[in-house]
């Protein structure tokens, strides 16, 4: 099979697309020959070497994908070739063939295309468990979403908007802006604007009741805008690291400080199914919408991978494989 792959660390021109030998699955594992691979800047991070990997080169980014099953493990059972299937957290997703766990093989139901599915699934399921279990969303309740144009950005703003809230987000320029308010956002500002401020007018001096915070750097600005009781969700770090917190803080503010990772949610093969039934379902009623993603050919991982780090984006970039051009 083909795959993208590398064997050092570095920028997109370690990427190289090249025959490697397929992968052979085990008795609890099925086959699945890749639609579309979504990508991430989890992959950029493995690219560069700020993530760990197991194992030893020629490494496979991706972890995120749909397809059509080629092959069924002897101990499977309920799943057939030629059924579609997605997932979220499966490793070596950047080839032609990926071989997948069955805990973590997610059904596609028909009204859900593999470009859908690949760009919803990891960003999708991000923003249901912040919205769900991280700080479930109520009706009325004032939430601000930092990078709001961005793939989990968007997808907060209409999860929130669905579950009765009102949404406050913040970009980076006036075109991201319009991207935020095009999802639903019921206000925007942008980071160059006194945004603390805004924030406050727009809620008469009390502040939000939860803050969905991705940039890390701003960690302390999302504190000042969240009204006393309130909530601050860390859950990403792209602008840097945050600052240490002052437990004191909490307490005198009665403010609550709680982190997420997708990792300590989908920990088996029921919560990745319930949840992302509930995703498909919003988006089946038109809910929930996906922007149209920016589409590269798995062989023009370089160019993807330029085109992820230069923040142009703003919904998700998939790859398509040469054998799943037709999705």
């Amino acid at each position: 099979m083909k795959a993208l792959v590398y064997n050092t660390f570095g920028g997109p021109e370690v990427l190289e697309y090249r025959e490697i030998a397929d992968p052979v699955i085990g008795p609890n594992e099925v086959l699945i020959r890749m639609k579309a691979i979504g990508l991430n800047f989890a992959d950029v991070y493995r690219r560069k070497g700020n993530y760990h990997l197991a194992g030893q080169p020629p490494y496979i980014l991706g972890y995120e994908g749909a397809g059509i099953v080629k092959q069924v493990g002897k101990d499977v059972h309920g799943i057939q070739v030629g059924d579609h299937l997605a997932f979220a957290d499966v490793p070596f997703a950047n080839a032609e063939l990926v071989a997948v766990p069955l805990d973590k093989a997610i059904p596609l139901p028909d009204s859900i295309s593999f470009e859908d599915a690949s760009s919803v699934l990891l960003q999708g399921l991000t923003a249901h468990y912040l919205t769900k279990d991280s700080y479930a969303v109520k009706t009325n309740d004032v939430v601000l979403v930092h990078a709001a144009a961005g793939g989990v950005g968007q997808l907060l703003i209409q999860i929130a908007k669905l579950l009765g809230g009102k949404v406050i987000g913040l970009t980076s320029s006036k075109e991201k802006a319009m991207v935020a308010q095009e999802a639903g956002a019921d206000n925007v500002f942008l980071y160059s604007d006194d945004w603390k401020l805004a924030v406050l007018e727009e809620t008469n001096g009390k502040g939000v009741d939860v803050v969905y915070e991705s940039v890390g750097s701003t960690l302390m600005d999302s504190f000042a805008v969240t009204r006393i009781g309130g909530t601050v969700v860390f859950y990403g770090m792209a602008g840097g690291d945050p600052v240490a917190i002052d437990p004191r803080m909490l307490m005198d503010t009665s403010k609550t400080l709680t982190g997420g990772d997708l990792w300590n949610v989908l920990t088996s093969l029921e919560q990745r199914v319930t949840r992302s039934s509930e995703l498909f379902q919003w988006m089946e009623e038109g809910k929930v919408r996906v922007s149209k993603p920016t589409i590269f050919a798995l062989h023009d991982g370089q160019e993807a991978h330029r085109y992820l780090e230069s923040r142009k984006s703003t919904g998700k970039i998939l790859l398509i494989p040469s054998n799943g051009e037709t999705i």
